[in-house]
């Protein structure tokens, strides 16, 4: 149950910066028919910006492999990553990033 605790924390912290910016957070979850799930779209200039929220320190970079369910959308598939507890941000490929929770 931590996990979900953790995840819901992440959603709302990166919510209340975009309130507290006065802005609409253009947040999104996704899950499809097979449920395929990603735990957090950001969505900006039409861009799709998915990210994995995992408790760990070290997650397993696998998960960014779910992010190409996006292709279906026919939307741009921009930067993500996966937001844990790992104490800097290390990339996992080209396009993807382990993000550690503070930086949001």
């Amino acid at each position: 149950m931590t996990g979900q605790f953790f995840e819901t924390y992440a959603v709302t912290e990166i919510i209340k910066s975009y309130l507290n910016s006065g802005k609409r957070p253009p947040v999104f979850y996704y899950r499809d028919t097979d449920q395929k799930e990603i735990d957090l779209i950001l969505e900006t200039n039409n861009t799709l910006h998915p990210f994995e929220i995992k408790k760990s320190a070290s997650p397993d970079r696998s998960v960014v492999l779910r992010f190409e369910t996006l292709r279906k959308t026919n939307k741009k598939i921009g930067a993500g990553g996966i937001i844990c507890m790992t104490d800097n941000v290390y990339p996992i490929n080209n396009d993807n990033y382990y993000v550690p929770v503070w930086f949001i």
